[in-house]
Order: structure tokens, then sequence, then C-alpha cells
């Protein structure tokens, strides 16, 4: 009878360590399972954010690809916005700027941080190309947090890079990037009420490369 008790215990110990050791297997199989999934949903939805970066210009573009390649990297930026009641708004932000499209355009973004009163940050990003039969830089910029978009074209002016469009009121707009160094540039956006007699700014804004 003592026997048959220490062989049943026995019994019992076994079938208890099988059944831990077997649910810990299935758990950790679980656990693999779920991280490969995740891990494919994620290198799923970065599939699109990968292709669309290139690691430089395209040489179709040739010596045009020099206007914006020196802007390329990250910017901390100190904007400055001048509203139509006098006041003027200030708020800290980034810009990025990169090649993408297998290297035929240049993308950028423009964040600013959330400041007071504000939940989120504003974010707005523009492509830019160079139309070979215009031979001119087309841009198109988009805000969705205001329902905003416009274009221009230009190109290098000198030392200046300059864009000329119509905002969504119809009226004249002059983007200019000036004072460009490799650590430093100054951009500013205009509007004309008289059809580009005089120019009146509207944001003016110093970016500063950030340091690696």
């Amino acid at each position: 009878m003592r026997s048959t008790g220490k062989s049943s215990l026995l019994i019992l110990v076994t079938l208890v360590t099988a059944a831990i050791t077997l649910y810990a297997q299935v758990g950790a199989q679980e656990r693999t399972r779920g991280q490969t999934e995740e891990r494919l949903v994620k290198s799923t939805r970065e599939a699109m954010i990968n292709v669309l970066r290139s690691a430089g210009a395209n040489p179709s573009i040739g010596e045009e690809a020099k206007t914006f390649d020196r802007l390329v990297g990250t910017w901390d930026a100190d904007f400055t916005f001048y509203r139509a009641d006098g006041s003027v708004f200030h708020k800290k932000g980034e810009l990025l700027f990169g090649w993408v499209l297998d290297g035929h355009a240049v993308q950028d973004l423009w964040i600013g941080y959330p400041t007071e009163g504000q939940k989120e940050r504003t974010i707005g990003t523009t492509i830019r190309f160079f139309d070979t039969a215009l031979k001119q830089w087309r841009v198109i910029f988009v805000n969705p947090q205001f329902n905003y978009v416009v274009t221009a074209q230009g190109g290098r002016e000198g030392d200046r890079i300059v864009l000329h469009g119509r905002d969504t009121d119809a009226l004249p707009i002059r983007w200019t990037f000036s004072e460009m160094k490799p650590d430093s540039f100054h951009w500013q956006g205009e509007k004309s009420h008289d059809g580009g007699k005089t120019w009146k700014v509207e944001e003016d804004h110093h970016m500063k490369r950030r340091s690696t």
C-alpha cells in the first residue's frame, strides 16, 4: 500500500510538471506568434515610408539638385507669424528635409510644437520637384489641420531661392529662402494686396541645423 501511494504521488507530480511545462511552451509560442504578427503589422505600415525616402537626388536632376540638397536634414525652428490685427505670434518647432520618390523630389515637414491652449502640434508638408519643361521648381504645400493647400514655383535667384504662387484667397504670395549657410537659413512668407507692387511679411522664420 505504501509503495502504491508513492507511485501515485510520483505519477501526479510528473503529470503536473508536464502540464506546467506544456503550458509554458504554449504561452511562449503564443507570445512569439504575437510578437511576430506585431512586427509584421509594423513593417507593413512602414513599408510605404521606407520606399518613399531616397538616399539622395536622382542624377536626372543634374545641377538643380543643389538648390534644395543643401537643406536636407533636421532644423530647429523659431517661427514668427504676423497676424492681420497687428499682433505677433511666436512658437518653436522643427523642419525636416529629405529626398523622396527615387530622388526625383524633395519633401519637407514643418512642425510647430504645441503652445498654451493647444493639444497637439501643427504639421504641414511640402513636395518639391524640378519641372524639366518649365525649368523651374514646382511645390505644393499641404496642411490638413487647416484645410490648406497652395502651390508655387520658382528657383534660385542669386544666393536666394524665391517661389511665387497664389494663396487660397487668390492673392499673390512669395516664399523666400535667404541668408543660407551650412548651419542656418532665413525663410519669409509674404503676400501682396496690390498685384505684386508691394509685399507684406506674414511669416518670418529662422532655422538652425540640429547637431547630431
